[in-house]
């Protein structure tokens, strides 16, 4: 058994080790792609962000360079700016325009120079920002500096064909097809606006555009151009159409006609203006006058716009925090924060925004990643490979302990019967020597060692046919002959059998049968069956002080319940179940000072259940233990 115990321990110690490997792999490769996915949702997370960005950017880009005036020029009719009214978003606090000469205008401010008393607080807000840009513009450069490259975004293929489900788990992606980046450009573009757009744009200072000269060249550069696309566009300044020579009036008529001016724009930029501000504007180049046009944000509001919108609806809000941090003057800090509270972040990815926001920079932290549905199958697949292989070990060493069990009780049953079987052996050949010596002085003498060799051979009758009747169960070969009965055959034959050897060991035999019971039994079965519990019975209680045998019979619930009770040692509570067994003997001082073959018990249990019944064995109250058989009634 030793042996049969350290072969197991080797077989888990060698399956283990190297599952013990794979399970380790397997975990860190899901942990890996857990945070894999995370990035990858994370950075769509900050494309949609900067989708959105750049859309504002193209529009803000996309205004009319006169609609930072309060009213619009030529054939609009005079009608109010677009940007004549208060911001609907309440990050933005006004639209401005900051002149060559430093001045200020906004498109809030009428043509007379009148502003409504609920704009008043905001004019004067923007007035002090174009006070605060002036002092600052002199350090910015031609063009807005080239943002830093963005981290890019894992673009694997696999990536892409995932699942809507398994991106849900993210992200509530839009449906819209995604925006091509409009953030970031350097590239100045040129457009054309009318003279009426020109007058708009420089209205407090119309020397700007030029004189008169000044016009017929710039229409003779804007001719030019349009007679030849493919050259490339002059240096950018205030020039118009050229007319052939001619006095001033023709040359207003040939404007009047021409009515285009060519003007230089600059991508958006931004600059910090201090408590919380930034002006996002665009260089607007006209006759080598620089105009800047823009709105300032206000940087808190924006950045909770931002996370309400595109964060704190999304289900990897749940788990994750994500982080706006603004660059001022070399510092950075943050300034808005939403999602799960992350204490130590065990997950974090980044991304700076291109120009004109390349102050702003995001972050998505976590501590705990959500886990991976092949997680769960995984630690599913394992805990049932852990049960399996633990019940099949335990199978197989409950198997070999078993047989190997039955083994050593064969082997002591083996020793047992020849014991059994040499003891009447001795005795007959003892009494039958002395019966031939003559030893036997009186005929009542000889008398008694006749019954002895006929007790004698009897017991050896009945261990040799045990011994039979049980190989025959074994190989399901006994055939039962069962009958109707109320069983007084059967308890008479018993009551004659028995009756020396109860005498002679001093018990006393009680019968208690109702007349009325009738169940099917094979006869010799029972009498053996009857036999065999009364000599266990007499055989371990012959030490006991009182000697009485009862066997009762009644009917309850369709079932004939038989029981031999004694008033012996009893049996151990935990080999109750036990003393049924195949050669199993209870392991006392008194078991093996009686002897024995371990086989009786187990034959009575083969027998009642070979007759469909059932058997079990209990403790009395009092000393000694009861054998119970139960075998079904009839009618």
């Amino acid at each position: 058994m030793k042996r049969l115990k350290l072969l197991i321990l080797i077989f888990c110690v060698a399956v283990s080790l190297p599952l013990a490997y794979v399970v380790r792999q397997s975990f860190l490769g899901l942990a890996e792609e857990e945070r894999g996915q995370l990035r990858f949702f994370s950075q769509t997370l900050f494309d949609e962000m900067e989708r959105k960005l750049a859309e504002w950017v193209q529009l803000e880009e996309n205004r009319a360079v006169d609609e930072y005036h309060h009213t619009l020029a030529d054939g609009r009719g005079g009608s109010l700016s677009p940007l004549a009214r208060a911001p609907r978003e309440a990050y933005i606090l006004g639209y401005l325009q900051n002149n060559p000469d430093g001045s200020f205008q906004t498109p809030l401010m009428a043509d007379s120079g009148r502003v409504s008393e609920d704009q008043r607080d905001v004019v004067a807000q923007l007035e002090a920002a174009n006070s605060i840009f002036n002092r600052k513009k002199l350090t910015l450069s031609a063009s807005p500096p080239a943002p830093e490259p963005p981290a890019a975004a894992p673009k694997m293929e696999a990536e892409k064909k995932e699942k809507d489900g398994f991106a849900d788990r993210y992200l509530s992606r839009s449906q819209a097809p995604a925006a091509k980046s409009y953030l970031g450009q350097k590239a100045k573009r040129t457009e054309e606006i009318t003279v009426g757009q020109a007058l708009n744009l420089s209205r407090e200072d119309q020397s700007i555009l030029g004189s008169d000269a000044a016009l017929e060249k710039g229409a003779a550069s804007v001719s030019s151009m349009r007679e030849d696309e493919k050259r490339p566009a002059p240096a950018p300044q205030s020039r118009m159409d050229k007319v052939s020579s001619a006095p001033a009036p023709a040359v207003a008529g040939a404007v009047s006609e021409l009515k285009r001016f060519e003007i230089e724009v600059a991508p958006l930029q931004s600059i910090s203006i201090g408590d919380g501000q930034f002006f996002i504007f665009r260089r607007v180049v006209i006759n080598n006058q620089i105009f800047r046009q823009g709105f300032v944000l206000k940087v808190r509001p924006f950045l909770s716009h931002l996370a309400a919108t595109h964060f704190e609806t999304q289900p990897m809000a749940r788990f994750t925090a994500l982080s706006l941090q603004v660059m001022d003057n070399g510092q950075k800090s943050e300034m808005a924060r939403a999602g799960a509270p992350v204490s130590a972040a065990g997950f974090i990815t980044q991304r700076t925004f291109p120009a004109p926001f390349d102050f702003l920079s995001a972050a998505v932290r976590a501590d705990v990643l959500p886990a991976s549905p092949a997680r769960r199958t995984l630690t599913l697949a394992l805990m049932m490979l852990g049960i399996f292989m633990f019940l099949g070990l335990f199978a197989i060493y409950q198997s070999a302990r078993t047989v190997m069990d039955l083994s050593e009780r064969r082997a002591q049953f083996v020793s047992s019967v020849t014991h059994e079987l040499k003891t009447p052996l001795t005795n007959i050949r003892m009494y039958i020597e002395m019966l031939e010596q003559g030893i036997a002085a009186t005929p009542e003498r000889e008398q008694d060692y006749f019954n002895i060799l006929g007790s004698e051979s009897a017991r050896l009758s009945r261990l040799i046919n045990n011994v039979l009747e049980l190989a025959k169960l074994e190989k399901k070969q006994r055939r039962f002959d069962l009958q109707p009965g109320n069983l007084e055959d059967v308890l008479s034959e018993v009551r004659t059998v028995m009756a020396h050897k109860l005498a002679r060991e001093g018990f006393t035999l009680k019968i208690d049968v109702p007349d009325d019971l009738r169940f099917a039994y094979d006869r010799e079965v029972m009498i053996q069956v009857l036999i065999n519990l009364i000599e266990n019975s007499i055989k371990f209680g012959r030490t006991s002080p009182q000697r009485d045998i009862a066997i009762a019979v009644a009917s309850q619930n369709g079932w004939i319940h038989i029981s031999v009770s004694d008033t012996g040692p009893g049996i151990p509570k935990k080999a109750l179940k036990k003393v049924f067994d195949d050669f199993y003997r209870v392991d006392s001082e008194l078991t093996r000072a009686t002897g024995g073959t371990g086989i009786g018990l187990a034959l009575v249990k083969k027998f009642i259940l070979a007759m469909d019944g059932r058997i079990r064995a209990a403790n009395n109250p009092g000393p000694g233990c009861t054998i119970t058989f139960s075998l079904p009634a009839i009618g």
